[in-house]
């Protein structure tokens, strides 16, 4: 059976396209990683070494911690690095990232609230479908009472708040991993450390909770099966199309990449497809200028028909016919019209009115062949039709 993780089905979810592109494709991304990806990476490696190093008993000083996660970051950092937010730089992110360090160092010295049982711990667990999950925990602890803890480290910069939090996949996923090989665990507490507010968010899951999570996500795994099997990954365009590593190969973006690689302003209108969607844009705002420009002439049509007590007006060539019609309209006010739509009920009308459609209704009131009550519920407005046909006697002159 195929392995899945929680980044796997997210990235289905977010987007099927670039699931198809990075799993089954295995294609390479034009860009390394966002700056966001690289800063969270350098920072799970600085905490990663402070609790390595506290195992061996060794209490790492703040200043050490520090200068550890900026040589990794000048060490690692390269231009192709993805900033995405305008006005920031990497330098901005690597003072966050220490910031975050500082912080959590001060908040958690000495470091021996838990136990730790692992860090940055990998293991596979069998769903109950046979698909195999892949878990991953950046921090796995314990206390004395057997309650156990799975934490993980957020750089995010919107805090988790607690309807989210307990409507988390991934980490409850791993407390099902827990309960399966500690059986001695009373609890198994989730803790997300939000290390932009220096807070933690912190959930617990149900047992009933747990297996309606994993029929969930069996679920899902049955959905990604069946778009392999299709070979149907439509895209999905949204912000976060702006961190992906994959625009020049996607089919909603493949096009902008090649038009803003045009060395100058001539080549780029020569593309074809800029040809294309700017003649349809001017063909659009043409047609919607000549309807604005049609409800408006028809408008003084009926206002001159009016003023010269008429109802055929003539052109050159062409003749319009002016002819005021009975119309009602439903109720403009929403509670108006539920009072309608309840008289409706009432009246044993339901079936034939229920989707209230203006046209037939305004029809039967003219006919006379709507309900009396519920003609008066109904408005009564002026309306005008408008007909241009040829002159004949023009067409007669010409002959």
């Amino acid at each position: 059976m195929a392995t899945y993780s929680h980044s796997k089905v997210t990235c289905f979810e977010n987007c099927p396209y670039q699931y198809k592109l990075r799993y089954i494709d295995k294609a390479t991304p034009e860009t390394a990683e966002t700056i966001e990806i690289f800063m969270g990476k350098r920072v799970h490696e600085t905490l990663e070494k402070l609790y390595n190093d506290k195992k061996f008993k060794k209490l790492v000083s703040k200043a050490t911690l520090l200068k550890f996660y900026k040589d990794n970051w000048d060490k690692e950092y390269s231009d192709d690095i993805l900033v995405v937010k305008e006005g920031l730089k990497a330098e901005n992110y690597k003072k966050m990232g220490a910031e975050f360090i500082e912080n959590y160092y001060d908040k958690y010295k000495p470091f021996d609230q838990l136990t730790i049982l692992g860090l940055e711990t990998q293991d596979r667990m069998t769903l109950k479908d046979g698909s195999q999950w892949h878990v991953r925990i950046d921090k796995f602890a314990c206390d004395d009472k057997s309650n156990y803890y799975v934490c993980d480290y957020k750089t995010n910069a919107s805090m988790k708040d607690q309807e989210e939090a307990d409507a988390d996949r991934q980490l409850a996923m791993y407390s099902i991993w827990v309960k399966d090989k500690f059986k001695d665990a009373k609890s198994v507490k989730l803790v997300w450390h939000m290390l932009a507010f220096n807070k933690e968010a912190v959930s617990e899951r149900t047992d009933e909770q747990l297996k309606k999570l994993e029929e969930e996500t069996i679920a899902l795994i049955k959905k990604i099966e069946k778009a392999e099997k299709e070979k149907d990954f439509p895209t999905h365009v949204t912000a976060l199309c702006n961190y992906c590593g994959f625009k020049s190969q996607c089919p909603s973006f493949k096009h902008q990449i090649e038009i803003e690689a045009k060395e100058d302003v001539k080549k780029f209108k020569e593309d074809d497809g800029v040809k294309l969607v700017d003649e349809l844009s001017e063909v659009k705002k043409t047609r919607s200028e000549a309807e604005e420009k049609e409800e408006k002439l028809k408008a003084d049509l009926i206002e001159f028909a009016k003023q010269k007590g008429i109802d055929v007006i003539y052109g050159s060539n062409n003749k319009a016919s002016v002819k005021e019609y009975e119309k009602f309209s439903l109720p403009e006010d929403e509670e108006e019209k539920k009072k309608f739509l309840e008289l409706v009920k009432k009246k044993g009308l339901y079936e034939d009115l229920s989707n209230l459609n203006s046209l037939r209704i305004s029809s039967l009131a003219v006919k006379e062949q709507l309900d009396s009550e519920l003609k008066k519920k109904l408005t009564e407005e002026e309306a005008y039709r408008i007909n241009l046909s040829k002159r004949k006697d023009v067409d007669e002159e010409n002959d």
